[in-house]
């Protein structure tokens, strides 16, 4: 599907459209990619559908080319088995596709990330005399992380998810340096990109510590250093993000009014 070069105005996206049409368009060149679900999947459905139309979506449950016609409620969801090219078992997806290196991108979401791009899905700290908060856990994302060639993170802004410590490290990132994956035998490069609904963060090549990239528009740079949970540095040269076109916005406020419908 090829998109008009006009672009809506910025006023007429929402702060999460925002989010997902950019984390949509970070897909840009992969030929495969492991998705998770939420934000993730949503980032992925759309980018199949505008500006990747042969992108291959892959779901942990062992869908391999799912074409769902509405956003999956979860990776067991049937949607995906039934419009994939192929489904395999959850050993041979892990053991051949993802550690065998055949993924490009892997595509995560967090309830906490910290500067290092190190994610936590597992528990929240809810302070002295309570218990901790369970989460849904690491699922696979433990493996996309290490083995795709690239990871694209998804989160939205705010010091309760970009955090300066994490509560409990789930997923690894980069770890605590440049070094840490290579040290670790991880093969896949890592976090590239973390997308938020105020801009874009990328690791510093030097560091491996997340800088400020790309806002979108009408964010400054300190509402987002406001919203985060370290004193984040900015990259040389911060630019801003283009403005959805309206195709992108069409398809995406049409493709989460079917979420959760029958097929």
């Amino acid at each position: 599907m090829s998109l008009p070069h006009a672009a809506t105005g910025a006023a007429e996206a929402t702060p999460d459209e925002l989010m997902e049409v950019n984390a949509a368009r970070a897909l840009a060149g992969a030929r495969t990619c492991f998705v998770g679900i939420g934000l993730p999947s949503t980032a992925a459905n759309l980018a199949r559908r505008t500006t990747q139309p042969g992108l291959v979506l892959i779901y942990e449950s062992g869908a391999i080319g799912a074409k769902p016609t509405r956003l999956p409620l979860s990776i067991g969801d049937g949607e995906l088995a039934d419009t994939a090219d192929a489904v395999v078992s959850v050993p041979e997806m892990f053991n051949y596709w993802l550690q065998g290196g055949r993924i490009d991108v892997g595509f995560l979401g967090a309830a906490q990330l910290d500067r290092f791009g190190n994610v936590n899905t597992t528990l929240i700290d809810r302070g002295s005399g309570r218990p901790a908060g369970r989460l849904p856990g690491a699922g696979g994302a433990p493996e996309i992380a290490a083995s795709c060639g690239r990871v694209l993170l998804v989160v939205r802004h705010s010091p309760r998810h970009l955090v300066d410590r994490l509560d409990f490290v789930t997923t690894l990132g980069h770890g605590s340096g440049p070094d840490d994956r290579a040290r670790l035998g991880l093969p896949g490069r890592g976090p590239v990109a973390v997308i938020t609904d105020l801009g874009v963060l990328r690791p510093d090549p030097a560091t491996a510590e997340l800088v400020l990239a790309e806002l979108h528009p009408g964010v400054t740079e300190e509402r987002v250093r406001a919203a985060t949970g370290w004193p984040l540095r900015a990259a040389a040269h911060v630019t801003t993000t283009a403005p959805p076109t309206a195709a992108e916005l069409a398809t995406l406020r049409d493709l989460k009014s079917r979420q959760g419908e029958a097929r």
